[in-house]
């Protein structure tokens, strides 16, 4: 495609400034988890807190088998970290400043707000 079509746009500048596929993809990526109703939710309650897949399980009511597998679609998307303690894994929203932006952006564009807002 050529740059003469711009409708008074600036398009070198905006070509100059386009994302790399690569960075739309990892976009994509995270986005397509938050589109599947039960990640949805299940991110909420790590927004919130630290859990376990039984706690989680417990929450919305789901097998931990199909828990598990929520969370490591999640986990693959960067939204959400885990650490070891004892024998259980525990799970939580992701420490990077796109994880508190998304947190963020589900309370306040969907009116999913946190339990305790002022501690969020």
């Amino acid at each position: 495609m050529g740059d003469n079509h711009c409708h008074g746009n600036d398009n070198v500048r905006l070509k100059e400034g386009l994302p790399s596929s690569e960075i739309c993809g990892k976009v994509a990526a995270a986005f397509a988890q938050l589109g599947d109703g039960t990640r949805l939710k299940i991110l909420w309650i790590l927004c919130h807190s630290e859990q376990c897949v039984q706690g989680i399980s417990g929450l919305v009511g789901m097998s931990s088998p199909a828990v598990a597998h929520h969370l490591k679609l999640l986990k693959s998307a960067n939204l959400i970290v885990s650490r070891r303690e004892g024998r259980e894994m525990l799970y939580r929203l992701g420490d990077s400043e796109e994880c508190e932006k998304i947190h963020r952006a589900i309370d306040d564009l969907f009116h999913i707000n946190c339990v305790n807002y002022s501690h969020c």
